[in-house]
């Protein structure tokens, strides 16, 4: 049971239990008692990491170990240089990592935020205002419109009270409060007897006395959940640390035989360990981790163009990876804009278009807009509160400065229902402030829970008084004696009241939540006075059938996202048959024999009963945070890549808990931002579509240069090694290989980074959790080019050898250039994996083009200027050496184009012959 119980407890038990009294309230020798007892109502958080120790926290990364080690042996070998841009690129890492770790620490501090400044209480039997922080159980607290609840409390007096509850429970209208007693355990969403502290009082007034505070509050069991999800390695993490140890290990094997075999067969000590000290800097990749920082970096750049912005560059990749995409419903799914869908007026169906609070749509019905349609738009727009306005967009100005965006839109002020009922007379042209122009309201009779309805009278210029009645349909309809049809009052009989409480069901039905209208004319003055008069003998008009409606783009994102092999879930605070339609309407459940799950169905769920539920389950009603964090945590159990988007305090910790966390930056609390990992600028579904893409791209990237750099790297390896396992002399030496090392493997990596995204990446199924690195045969082709790279190298070197009369130098400067070409003209074979090169288009990749070209600049500047000849031991080459150079250098791929050409011939020609 939620909250200690509390909101089971007979009153009377309950101010025992608590030793206080309605009247006096708590004394302050009490208050500072139970102060020290129960402590500050606040929010407790642990004490932060400092700064400095989560910058050195960030170099206990084993890839950033081998690059330091990398680091030392460029010092070893003087190449300065080459140390100094290591240490920046290992500087900068951290410091990212720093600035990461510091942002996703503060989601603490923004939950404490939401706590009341102050508070209304009785203390000593006189009303003050103390300190929310000093509020104990027991006190005795006034709850008035516009307060935010300061503790978690027990009504004990209301006064047509309403609450905003949706931060907490995603109920996306005001929720009615009442004391009384309920005797069998409920969801958080329907107990109507409490308040929870950090939610808003939207109506009416309330007096209660405090039952939980701090820690102990709903709120408070919400920042323990955050402090309890836990943090761990995303997919590109492990994959990454799974690559570095691989690496090294193969590396330090083939390094440490080479020098072995290179000594045994007499080479100098010296020139063989200088030999293995170079083969083992070329061979890790030490630019590795930062092209991948690079290309998280720029996709984030990329994605904020497309109103996603990544607070934690892992994020990136997770999401590409996702197979399971958790969703709160209101504001997420839906625009969390209550809006007329249906109307049934004088007996026809009505269905109302148009988006949001904006006072634009259509009215599709039989028959014209007559007076029918007038009195009930009249009623629409005279009886109610709220407020139609056009203001500018609610996001902060980070987030407006990042999209660009400074849209002034329509929004409402007032309860929501009301506001839905405002715009649909706007979009009829039936605006409140003109139609005041001839009529003015002369009495109110506001809405109440028992009465349910709202009645406002009003004066026409014409002497006439009219009184205009909204309210619950079966409530309006035992008021009125007539209904309205084509401008005509008649009389309302059992047949046409029973036609309509049907109608009414099959709205409800929907979903909807339906409202009856009716009006009445007045004959004098003293008639309207009497309220006994004002809601009797009424006319029935119509019903208004109102809800939150989908985002338009959240039907194609959801279709969307089913092409792409992820599963969608809806998780929400409001009940299952609001639920069930929306996630009908939207695209998440398809049959209608689907189940939906609700909280109180979780809670006789143990974890293995839930892990099973989770696997056909999409939709889940009435739920509290506790539940959103069970469903969460069984996806990843049943071996799920989880992203769960949310906006509200009730979605922070499951948001946390996820495998990536997304927020919404318009609607979207504190609290959620700062535990997620990604932020929707524009709080609209359909973005999660593109960061996907984006994701799956760029580990698409991330595969290529790996491809790239190992395949250049083994090639490396190899020609040294079965060099000198064949007792051939150095094919390269120690400063060529850095060379070559820093040529082919910084700018070209780099711009393979950037690669655009390939056409059929939402087409895909998402890669399972635990793919390696080098799934789908990739580390064989890793392995099959750097044999041909070192076989290639090697024989240009023994002919050139041979035919250059034991020129040495001559025969490393050929070699030398055989192996930079071979990579460089391999790297536009690594541009896709499932296209070739002409499928591709040569020139899309401009970035790619310019550092190829600057490599070949450089390569040949090594080769023929005679100041750098001999620090790099190189002679100039004739035209035949470079027809060589070329002809073993493009031959992989070409015949590679060629050969994939072939087999999708064949296979067309195959299924030709099968037709």
């Amino acid at each position: 049971m939620l909250a200690g119980h509390w909101y089971q407890y007979d009153l009377n038990h309950l101010l025992k239990k608590l030793s206080t009294n309605l009247q006096k309230g708590l004394s302050d020798k009490d208050a500072e008692e139970r102060k020290k007892s129960f402590g500050p109502n606040e929010i407790a958080h642990s004490p932060g990491v400092p700064l400095w120790q989560i910058f050195v926290n960030q170099f206990k990364d084993f890839m950033v170990i081998v690059l330091l080690a990398a680091t030392l042996i460029s010092v070893f070998l003087g190449e300065i240089s080459d140390a100094v841009t290591i240490m920046i690129i290992v500087v900068i890492n951290g410091i990212l990592g720093m600035v990461q770790e510091y942002k996703a620490e503060r989601s603490m501090e923004a939950l404490k935020q939401l706590t009341a400044p102050e508070a209304r209480v009785i203390r000593n039997g006189t009303e003050r205002k103390v300190s929310a922080e000093k509020l104990v159980p027991g006190d005795i607290v006034f709850l008035g419109a516009g307060d935010k609840v300061p503790a978690d409390v027990r009504l004990v007096e209301s006064f047509n009270l309403q609450v905003e509850e949706s931060a907490l429970t995603g109920e996306s209208n005001p929720v009615k409060k009442q004391e009384g007693n309920i005797e069998s355990e409920t969801s958080l969403g329907d107990i109507y007897n409490m308040c929870y502290m950090g939610t808003v009082i939207t109506r009416g007034r309330g007096k209660g006395v405090v039952v939980s505070t701090g820690m102990a509050t709903e709120m408070g069991q919400i920042a323990g959940l955050i402090q309890e999800a836990e943090t761990v390695q995303t997919p590109l993490q492990r994959r990454l640390t799974q690559l570095g140890t691989w690496l090294v290990s193969f590396c330090l094997l083939i390094c440490i035989l080479v020098v072995l075999v290179g000594v045994f067969r007499g080479i100098p000590v010296y020139q063989m360990f200088l030999a293995g000290i170079s083969l083992a800097v070329a061979a890790i990749p030490e630019g590795l981790p930062a092209i991948v920082t690079v290309s998280l970096a720029l996709g984030v750049q990329r994605m904020i163009k497309r109103n996603a912005v990544v607070r934690k560059l892992p994020a990136v990749e997770t999401l590409g990876c996702a197979t399971a995409i958790c969703s709160d419903k209101t504001g997420t799914l839906t625009q969390n804009e209550m809006t007329v869908r249906k109307a049934l007026i004088a007996g026809k169906q009505v269905h109302v278009t148009g988006e949001g609070y904006e006072p634009h749509g259509e009215f599709n019905m039989h028959g014209e807009k007559d007076n029918d349609f007038k009195m009930f738009m009249s009623i629409a727009s005279l009886c109610n509160n709220a407020t139609l306005y056009r203001g500018n967009i609610a996001v902060g100005g980070f987030f407006r400065k990042l999209i660009n965006k400074k849209e002034s839109i329509w929004n409402i002020s007032g309860d929501p229902t009301e506001g839905a009922l405002m715009v649909m007379a706007a979009k009829a042209g039936y605006w409140k402030g003109h139609l005041e122009g001839e009529y003015t309201r002369v009495k109110e009779i506001p809405f109440e829970s028992e009465r349910k309805r709202m009645t406002a009278v009003y004066y026409h210029k014409s002497g006439k008084y009219y009184s205009y009645t909204k309210g619950a349909p079966d409530v309006i309809l035992n008021l009125c004696t007539h209904y309205l049809k084509e401008g005509k009052i008649i009389p309302l009989t059992g047949d046409v009241k029973e036609r309509i409480l049907q109608s009414n069901n099959e709205m409800a039905g929907n979903a909807l939540r339906v409202l009856g209208l009716a009006y009445r004319e007045h004959s004098a003055q003293e008639d309207y006075l009497d309220e006994n008069q004002v809601e009797s003998s009424l006319v029935f008009v119509g019903l208004a059938g109102i809800m939150d409606p989908p985002r338009p783009a959240a039907v194609q994102a959801v279709s969307t996202c089913k092409k792409a092999g992820i599963k969608t879930i809806m998780i929400t605070g409001d009940h299952r048959d609001t639920a069930r339609a929306v996630s009908k309407e939207i695209g998440i459940m398809e049959k209608s024999s689907d189940q939906v799950f609700t909280g109180s169905e979780l809670d006789n769920m143990d974890d293995k009963q839930l892990q099973k539920a989770v696997n056909s389950g999409a939709v889940y009603a009435r739920v509290s945070p506790k539940h959103k964090l069970r469903i969460v945590r069984a996806l990843k159990s049943n071996g799920h890549i989880v992203a769960m988007t949310g906006d509200g305090v009730n979605d922070a910790p499951a948001v946390k808990e996820a495998d990536i966390g997304i927020s919404m930056g318009t609607t979207g609390t504190d609290v959620t931002k700062e535990s997620s990992a990604m932020i929707l600028a524009d709080d609209n579904f359909k973005t999660i579509v593109g960061a996907v893409e984006e994701g799956r791209g760029i580990y698409d990237n991330i595969r290529k240069f790996i491809r790239y750099l190992l395949s250049c790297n083994v090639g490396e390896v190899l020609v040294m090694f079965l060099a000198v396992l064949s007792g051939l002399p150095l094919p390269l030496l120690p400063l060529q290989i850095l060379w070559m090392n820093l040529v082919t493997d910084g700018l070209p990596a780099m711009a393979l980074g950037i690669e655009p995204i390939e056409k059929n990446v939402m087409s895909r199924q998402p890669r399972e959790p635990d793919e390696g690195v080098f799934s789908h045969g990739l580390g064989w082709r890793i392995m099959g080019t750097g044999v041909v790279f070192a076989v290639g190298t090697l024989v240009i070197f023994f002919l050139t050898y041979l035919n250059s009369g034991l020129e040495l130098d001559m025969a490393r400067t050929v070699a030398f250039n055989t192996l930079v070409f071979f990579q460089l003209f391999f790297v536009f074979a690594c541009r896709s994996e499932h296209q070739s090169l002409l499928e591709v288009g040569i020139f899309k990749n401009k970035y790619l083009l310019l550092a190829v070209a600057i490599s070949v600049g450089l390569q040949l500047a090594v080769t023929y200027i005679p100041i750098l000849q001999p620090i790099f031991h190189t002679v100039p080459l004739k035209s035949y050496h470079w027809l060589v150079i070329l002809l073993f250098s493009t031959a992989p791929v070409v015949l590679g184009i060629a050969f994939r050409h072939l087999r999708l011939l064949i296979r067309e020609k195959i299924a030709y012959l099968k037709i």
